[in-house]
């Protein structure tokens, strides 16, 4: 093979981008006995990318962990919830659609035992995540199908970074940190290689920005290459320039970033460059419960809130969100109602009580007992806590700037006025508040969000360990009450890269671009869009294990 400053630069595929669809695909490569380049931009010890952070759900059909917990799953339901959420409407859906068929089946099949042989388990609570809007063609997960993984982000990464290091170490993987892709290659129309700058060595912690000083520069050829780079969260200019104003509202003025820095969009202007197409770029899941990190790892860091159904929701104006704006349930609806009032925050407003048992924070870091894989750790932090959340809820708690805790609603107002945009009256809030709780003891409750917390309690899941028994808020005895000031919080395209179901990027004209293959969020998980308007959550990580897994065997590779 040629070589370039004493290092191999050629190979049979070349990867960009060392996060999990990229690691899925390298691993089905080397399985093959193919030889690969793995570049990234990052330093090597941020391997596994923006998968590390994340809290390892996986989106499964008719589990036994599933039938464990009593929920009755099966394909056809699955597809329903799938296709009444993804509101497919365009041409150009057909590749995205025909990727959803194949994700649904590949759930329901041969995910569970392929990712069991390969060690990752799963907590056996399987939480329900998106539970959707009000109707049962519309948005939303119809039972729990959010499978965690013990170990949390870290554990689904473990075993194919794993086993890409066993092919580094055969020599069939080579892996090249700090490399920086600019440009694709192509000759006669085919992909021929890639080059770009060789980034100085960093020594930052895992997720903090890094970097960008050059010191050299680089090229390295194959037929074959794999554009898997993640999407543009990280990249608030472009969030901002792809937001649909006409389906959200105006894009918002400030937001809170829920990816690294790296997560910046720039593979996906160069594989269009090269011949790739992007469709359904408007198409995006920011979610609706961020809050400032109060310990942040990269910049402006925000931390999702994972919900439990019994906080109030407020808008900026202190006016409760109706249903399916209810915590936990539709995230996009939710979405255009904050906007809707010309702020971009909104609030919850709770009990500890509820605090205790409801709130959960999103990512590997947040959750130590979880990623520990220890039900020990789990045990003491989540049922024997005594009186408090879980350890990293109550540091957000004491030292969040997004938090105030007070023993009367008048000194909660009065905090919440301290860092609001807008003032809330105190009058509104209260009789709000005071409606939901005169229903607490009523069996017969009109309350729509009091109907959802008892449907909740019916599921074993949610009534161990996920829902607070109802309760009134302002009783002192639940208290002190608690206002948590909520962010625009960014995440993910659901748009991307076209690609067809080997994964080989479709131009513009509709036809395969010959070496060019896109997966994981740079394809939008699979497509260029796999998910339509709206994601049924566990759908990000297991996008980037299906479809780099589906690069990683296509036989376009020869």
């Amino acid at each position: 093979m040629p070589h370039q400053n004493g290092q191999i630069n050629s190979a049979d595929v070349i990867i960009v981008g060392a996060g999990l669809a990229g690691l899925a695909a390298a691993v089905e490569l080397g399985d093959r006995g193919k030889t690969v380049i793995l570049l990234d931009q990052e330093p090597a010890h941020f391997m596994g990318g923006q998968a590390h952070w994340s809290l390892g759900g996986l989106f499964m059909i008719d589990t036994p962990e599933q039938r464990r917990m009593g929920i009755r799953d099966c394909p056809d339901l699955a597809r329903r919830d799938w296709l009444g959420s993804a509101q497919f409407d365009r041409p150009e859906d057909a590749w995205p659609r025909a990727w959803a068929d194949a994700y649904l089946d590949f759930a329901a099949g041969e995910m569970r035992s392929w990712l069991h042989d390969v060690g990752l388990r799963w907590f056996p609570v399987v939480g329900w995540a998106e539970r959707g809007g009000d109707t049962a063609e519309g948005h939303g997960n119809s039972v729990p199908r959010f499978h965690v993984t013990w170990g949390t982000g870290p554990g689904v990464v473990a075993p194919f970074a794993a086993r890409v290091r066993n092919h580094m170490a055969t020599g069939r993987i080579h892996f090249r940190d700090r490399h920086q892709v600019s440009y694709i290659i192509m000759q006669n129309g085919a992909a021929k290689g890639v080059s770009g700058e060789i980034l100085a060595e960093d020594a930052s912690p895992r997720g903090q920005k890094t970097s960008r000083h050059e010191i050299g520069e680089f090229e390295c050829y194959a037929p074959s290459i794999i554009v898997a780079s993640g999407g543009i969260g990280g990249n608030l200019e472009l969030v901002r320039k792809a937001w649909p104003a006409d389906r959200l509202g105006t894009a918002p003025k400030t937001m809170v970033s829920g990816v690294p820095f790296h997560v910046d969009g720039r593979m996906i202007a160069i594989s269009e460059t090269a011949g790739g197409h992007v469709i359904n770029p408007d198409r995006m899941w920011h979610y609706t419960e961020g809050v400032q990190n109060w310990d942040p790892i990269w910049p402006n860091h925000g931390i999702r809130i994972l919900p439990g159904p019994s906080s109030m929701w407020f808008d900026s104006l202190g006016q409760r969100l109706e249903a399916p704006c209810l915590p936990g349930f539709d995230t996009l609806s939710t979405l255009r109602e904050i906007l809707k009032t010309g702020q971009d925050y909104s609030w919850f407003v709770l009990s500890q009580k509820i605090i205790e048992k409801e709130f959960a924070l999103s990512g590997s870091e947040q959750n130590p007992d979880l990623t520990s894989g220890s039900w020990f750790q789990v045990l003491k932090a989540r049922l024997l806590s005594r009186g408090s959340a879980p350890g990293p809820v109550e540091a957000f708690k004491k030292h969040g700037v997004d938090f105030v805790v007070a023993t009367t609603l008048s000194d909660l107002v009065k905090g919440m006025n301290r860092i609001a945009e807008v003032p809330v009256d105190e009058a509104r809030l209260r009789s709000q508040i005071e409606a939901r709780d005169a229903q607490v003891d009523n069996p017969f409750a009109k309350d729509a969000q009091i109907i959802a917390i008892n449907a909740a309690r019916n599921y074993r899941g949610d009534k161990l360990i996920r829902t607070a028994k109802l309760h009134r808020i302002l009783d002192r005895d639940n208290g002190p009450l608690i206002a948590v000031k909520l962010h625009i919080l960014t995440r993910k395209t659901l748009g991307g890269l076209q690609t067809d179901l080997d994964s080989r990027m479709v131009g513009a004209d509709g036809t395969p671009v010959p070496g060019l293959f896109a997966v994981g969020e740079a394809a939008g998980f699979g497509g260029g869009g796999y998910h339509g308007y709206n994601a049924l959550e566990g759908t990000f990580l297991g996008g980037c294990l299906f479809s780099g897994r589906r690069a990683g065997q296509s036989q376009h590779i020869a």
